[in-house]
């Protein structure tokens, strides 16, 4: 981080930062779309949580407000590096500073955080005061693909963004925590918005695998709005009794359907 900016001044951090965070998209949401929704579409038909593809415009208003997200993601990029300038956080540059077993916990650590995190803040964004203007934009896609994994408001990107500049404050972090981090995070959020569940018959029924959200718990949210919040795991829905009560009802019947029970699946207008 510090070398990028001495050879490249801020402007180029922020950069750099881009253009990891468009390939790292391009990457998740891109494999996820080439190889679910086109090579495999026909053979996991049966596995579409709401039984059809979105419109191409939907696609394509995903992908807009995405490219904007990841320019405010950019831009917390180098805000993070001017805080840890100041001496403000509590990054660290060597694994030997605290250890493997830390640095271990620390990813594990800055995962429950972010899952805390988003769920309130996410709830925040469904008050009626708050969601015309900041969460309406992702929630125009109730039919998600791939790509809607960072189709925010730019006000809400703000806010989605702000999770690494609060743990940086408050946790230690080794840089190479917070690259395992943003690959579960992605990795995890465009699974989410897949469309199509993957996770194996009988997960809600293991009394630890059912603690992790899955495709169908956050499909359901942008279906119907007001329930399901949580990101990563089953822990805040449960507390707060949010979970849509067909939930695991609804995640079993995806998973208990046969490929034959289903007709053959295209998107539902041309060019995607």
């Amino acid at each position: 981080m510090t070398e990028l900016v001495q050879k490249y001044g801020l402007d180029g951090y922020y950069l750099f930062s881009l253009v990891t965070l468009w390939v790292r998209y391009l990457i998740m949401a891109g494999l996820a779309y080439v190889f679910v929704w086109l090579l495999f579409r026909d053979k996991l038909k049966h596995r579409i949580i709401q039984s059809k593809l979105p419109e191409a415009d939907k696609i394509w208003h995903e992908l807009k407000y995405s490219a904007l997200t990841l320019f405010i993601f950019a831009a917390s990029g180098v805000l993070v590096y001017l805080m840890k300038e100041q001496g403000w956080t509590l990054l660290y540059d060597k694994v030997s500073d605290y250890g493997v077993p830390y640095l271990v916990f620390s990813i594990v650590a800055l995962i429950f955080l972010h899952d805390t995190y988003f769920y309130w803040t996410h709830r925040l964004m469904h008050h009626p005061v708050l969601f015309k203007r900041m969460h309406l934009v992702h929630h125009k896609s109730t039919n998600p693909s791939p790509w809607a994994a960072f189709s925010f408001h730019p006000y809400e990107a703000v806010i989605e963004a702000g999770i690494v500049p609060l743990a940086a404050l408050i946790l230690p972090l080794h840089s190479m925590a917070l690259l395992v981090f943003f690959f579960y995070s992605n990795f995890l959020n465009v699974l989410g918005h897949l469309s199509f569940e993957l996770f194996p018959k009988g997960f809600l029924d293991n009394r630890f695998l059912s603690w992790h959200n899955t495709t169908t718990h956050h499909n359901m949210h942008h279906k119907y709005f007001n329930c399901n919040y949580g990101l990563y795991f089953n822990i805040w829905d449960r507390l707060m009794g949010t979970n849509h009560a067909k939930y695991k009802e609804t995640f079993r019947e995806v998973t208990n359907r046969l490929p034959e029970e289903t007709q053959e699946v295209r998107p539902q207008s041309a060019g995607v």
